[in-house]
Protein backbone atom coordinates (compact mmCIF):
# COMPACT_ATOMS: atom_id res chain seq x y z
CA UNK A 1 0.00 0.00 0.00
CA UNK A 2 2.49 2.16 0.80
CA UNK A 3 4.96 1.61 -2.57
CA UNK A 4 1.48 2.99 -4.42
CA UNK A 5 0.95 5.34 -2.42
CA UNK A 6 4.33 6.35 -3.04
CA UNK A 7 4.43 6.06 -6.93
CA UNK A 8 0.72 7.96 -6.57
CA UNK A 9 1.86 11.30 -4.24
CA UNK A 10 5.58 11.50 -5.91
CA UNK A 11 4.55 10.61 -9.71
CA UNK A 12 1.09 11.48 -9.77
CA UNK A 13 -1.72 9.63 -11.39
CA UNK A 14 0.11 9.35 -14.96
CA UNK A 15 3.05 7.54 -12.71
CA UNK A 16 0.57 4.85 -11.22
CA UNK A 17 -1.47 4.38 -14.60
CA UNK A 18 1.40 3.59 -16.48
CA UNK A 19 2.75 1.10 -13.17
CA UNK A 20 -0.53 -0.43 -13.70
CA UNK A 21 -0.92 -1.02 -16.75
CA UNK A 22 2.44 -2.42 -17.63
CA UNK A 23 2.57 -4.75 -14.47
CA UNK A 24 2.26 -8.50 -15.94
CA UNK A 25 0.78 -11.53 -14.93
CA UNK A 26 2.22 -14.19 -13.46
CA UNK A 27 1.36 -16.96 -15.97
CA UNK A 28 0.07 -19.83 -13.49
CA UNK A 29 -3.46 -21.40 -13.07
CA UNK A 30 -5.81 -18.82 -11.52
CA UNK A 31 -6.71 -19.97 -8.19
CA UNK A 32 -10.19 -18.36 -7.46
CA UNK A 33 -9.92 -18.46 -3.63
CA UNK A 34 -6.72 -16.18 -4.05
CA UNK A 35 -9.36 -14.02 -5.34
CA UNK A 36 -11.11 -13.29 -2.55
CA UNK A 37 -7.73 -13.88 -0.07
CA UNK A 38 -6.57 -10.95 -1.79
CA UNK A 39 -9.01 -9.15 -1.82
CA UNK A 40 -9.50 -9.26 2.05
CA UNK A 41 -6.15 -8.53 2.69
CA UNK A 42 -6.03 -5.31 0.75
CA UNK A 43 -9.48 -4.16 3.04
CA UNK A 44 -7.35 -5.03 6.43
CA UNK A 45 -4.24 -3.40 5.11
CA UNK A 46 -6.52 -0.38 4.25
CA UNK A 47 -7.64 -0.42 8.01
CA UNK A 48 -4.28 -0.55 9.38
CA UNK A 49 -2.81 2.04 7.01
CA UNK A 50 -2.58 5.18 8.74
CA UNK A 51 -3.84 7.28 5.40
CA UNK A 52 -7.20 7.12 3.82
CA UNK A 53 -6.99 4.64 1.01
CA UNK A 54 -9.09 5.52 -2.24
CA UNK A 55 -10.15 3.67 -4.65
CA UNK A 56 -7.75 4.82 -6.94
CA UNK A 57 -5.28 3.05 -4.44
CA UNK A 58 -7.02 0.25 -3.34
CA UNK A 59 -7.94 -0.87 -6.80
CA UNK A 60 -4.23 -0.37 -8.04
CA UNK A 61 -2.80 -2.49 -5.25
CA UNK A 62 -5.50 -5.18 -5.63
CA UNK A 63 -5.09 -4.95 -9.22
CA UNK A 64 -1.77 -5.49 -9.23
CA UNK A 65 -1.52 -7.80 -6.64
CA UNK A 66 -4.14 -10.45 -8.27
CA UNK A 67 -1.90 -10.19 -11.34
CA UNK A 68 1.28 -10.98 -9.20
CA UNK A 69 -1.36 -14.59 -8.34
CA UNK A 70 -1.69 -15.25 -11.58
CA UNK A 71 -5.28 -13.53 -12.28
CA UNK A 72 -5.88 -11.48 -15.01
CA UNK A 73 -7.24 -8.81 -13.30
CA UNK A 74 -7.78 -5.00 -14.96
CA UNK A 75 -8.12 -2.02 -12.62
CA UNK A 76 -11.15 -0.17 -13.70
CA UNK A 77 -11.64 3.75 -14.18
CA UNK A 78 -15.10 5.24 -14.50
CA UNK A 79 -17.04 8.56 -14.20
CA UNK A 80 -20.47 9.69 -13.88
CA UNK A 81 -21.70 12.85 -14.75
CA UNK A 82 -24.45 13.68 -12.25
CA UNK A 83 -23.09 14.12 -9.69
CA UNK A 84 -19.80 14.77 -11.34
CA UNK A 85 -17.78 11.57 -9.67
CA UNK A 86 -15.01 9.47 -10.87
CA UNK A 87 -14.21 5.95 -9.12
CA UNK A 88 -11.76 2.97 -9.97
CA UNK A 89 -12.56 -0.55 -9.06
CA UNK A 90 -11.07 -4.35 -10.27
CA UNK A 91 -12.53 -6.87 -12.19
CA UNK A 92 -11.59 -10.45 -13.46
CA UNK A 93 -13.46 -12.10 -16.37
CA UNK A 94 -15.85 -8.79 -16.27
CA UNK A 95 -16.96 -9.38 -12.73
CA UNK A 96 -16.40 -6.54 -10.05
CA UNK A 97 -14.32 -8.53 -7.14
CA UNK A 98 -13.42 -5.50 -4.86
CA UNK A 99 -16.14 -3.40 -4.87
CA UNK A 100 -20.26 -4.07 -5.18
CA UNK A 101 -21.58 -5.09 -8.58
CA UNK A 102 -23.37 -2.07 -9.15
CA UNK A 103 -20.91 0.07 -10.36
CA UNK A 104 -20.72 -1.46 -13.65
CA UNK A 105 -24.56 0.58 -14.07
CA UNK A 106 -23.41 3.53 -11.95
CA UNK A 107 -20.11 4.85 -13.74
CA UNK A 108 -19.44 5.00 -17.10
CA UNK A 109 -16.21 3.02 -17.94
CA UNK A 110 -13.15 5.40 -19.02
CA UNK A 111 -10.08 2.96 -19.40
CA UNK A 112 -9.39 -0.69 -18.19
CA UNK A 113 -5.69 -1.59 -17.55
Amino acid sequence: MLAFDLVLTLGGFKRLYRVVQRWAVKPRPTDPAAIRRVCDAVDRACTIYPKHALCLLRSAVTSCLLRRHGVAARMVIGCRKLPFMGHAWVEVDGRVVNDGPAVQQLYSVLDRL
